[in-house]
Parts: C-alpha cells; structure tokens; sequence
C-alpha cells in the first residue's frame, strides 16, 4: 500500500499520508513518496490547489519515525535532516497554494509539515507540538526556523523549550493555524477554502504567493520593490484583462491561469 496518496477532483489535488498504524509517522520511504507527489502536483498545469492531510482520525503527521532514527548515524541523521528541510522547502516554494487540513496529531516533523503549507485547517481535536527535547534532540525539519516566524521568538521559544502540546484553539489563537472546526467539518472546510481561491485569479495567486514568500527574507524596501516586479507582471496576463472586464461589467470572471 502506498505511503502517500495522490488524488485529482477538478483542478483540487489532495495528499494524504497513508500510514494510519504508524500515525503516519515519517520514514525514508515517505520521504520519497512526498517528493514525486510534489513533483506532481507542481508540474501538472490543470492543478491549482493542493490540500495535505493525514489517514485516520488520529494524526495529521505524529513525527518523524522514532523506530527508524533510533537507528541513525550523525552523518545518516545530517542527511534525513537535509532532505526533509528540502522537501519541506519545496512544499513552501510550490506555485500553487497548499492547504493543511489538520486532522489529529501534528507533533515534530508533523507541525513542520504544517507550517511550510500556505493555510492551515484544523480539526478541534489537533494538537500541535515540538516534542523533540524529551528525546534529547532538536527539531531538524526547520521547526526552529519557521516557528519563530510565523507565532514570534517567545512562543516558538516555548514551544521548542519545553516540548509541550497545544491545541488546535490555542494554535489559532497564537496564529499558527487559520481556522478551528469540528472532525467532521475539516475536508469540507479545507476544500471549500480550496475553492474559493480557485475563483480568483491563479497567476495573481501565484505571484502572491511569491512575493510574500520571497520578502519574508528582504528588507521592506528591496520586498516592496519584488513586489512592485511581481505586479507589473500580472498586467501582462489575460486574467488581469478578464478580471478587470469582469468587474466593470458586473459579471463573474472566467479566469484560464494565462
């Protein structure tokens, strides 16, 4: 059975992590399978949107597998670390906007996973964390990177610090998720989030995405000046033409991601 599953409704992808006995836990193979997927996704133009989640009701991604890193090297500990940070990377990088529907468990690797998505959301039930100090390591996945810039210095501090567990309610509240609701609601809350942004423009999407991303790492006047770059670039596209006509006509735009 496949670690990973890949399936297409319209233009909607979802991933899904398909190690529900492991907690869907993360081995070497699921690396792998992550990639090729992301590949996937990333190069299939009728492919706008991805949603990631996890199999069963308990984990989005419980961690890395502890059973494999027990085994590990420095030198095999390096690479699993490198390559996860690039698969991780990727994901962040992707074009196309990537939706985390949270459905249980997000500890380690798993709340790294999450925070390299575009949004998050989560069931009521999720707990997140960084739990890799009661092991006697650290996060590798980027967590100490990411975390700090997504909730502040202070948190992450905490939440690395400690190794404790929050819940969905208070990732929303410290800004790490976007959104709180019922199990059974997460899918439909996930691909309805999906579809409202397939109605807006795709490249405009992607430009946005970019140029948040990428000025994340600038200073305020060389992001603004991305930015600027990255509008400009729209008003050579057909969606610019159609959304703007649209408007001044009162009607829906029919945008074609051109």
């Amino acid at each position: 059975m496949s670690t990973v599953l890949y399936e297409q409704a319209g233009k909607i992808v979802t991933i899904t992590i398909n190690r529900p006995d492991a907690m869907n836990a993360i081995d070497p193979e699921t690396q792998d399978a992550l990639c090729d997927a992301w590949t996937r996704f990333r190069d299939d133009d009728g492919a706008w949107v991805a949603i990631l989640t996890g199999a069963g009701e308990k984990a989005f991604i419980a961690g890395a597998d502890i059973s494999e890193m027990g085994r590990f090297t420095p030198v095999q500990a390096l690479d699993f670390a490198l390559l996860g940070q690039e698969v991780l990377g990727f994901i962040e990088r992707m074009p196309q906007p990537v939706i985390g529907a949270i459905n249980g468990f997000a500890l380690g690797g798993g709340c790294e996973v999450a925070m390299a998505c575009d949004l998050l959301v989560a069931a009521e039930s999720a707990k997140f964390g960084q739990p890799e100090v009661n092991l006697g390591i650290i996060p590798g996945y980027g967590g100490t990177q990411r975390l700090p810039r997504l909730v502040g210095r202070n948190l992450a501090k905490e939440l690395v610090l400690t190794g404790d567990m929050i819940t969905a309610q208070r990732a929303f509240e410290i800004g790490l998720v976007n959104k709180v609701v019922p199990a059974g609601e997460l899918m439909p809350a996930a691909r309805e989030l999906a579809r409202k942004i397939l109605s807006r423009g795709p490249v405009a999407v992607r430009l946005a995405k970019m140029a948040m991303n990428r000025g994340l790492d600038l200073d305020l006047g060389n992001a603004c000046a991305l930015e600027a770059g990255a509008f400009a670039t729209g008003f050579a596209t057909a969606d610019r033409a159609e959304g703007i006509a649209a408007f001044l006509e009162k009607r829906k735009p029919d945008f074609t991601g051109k």
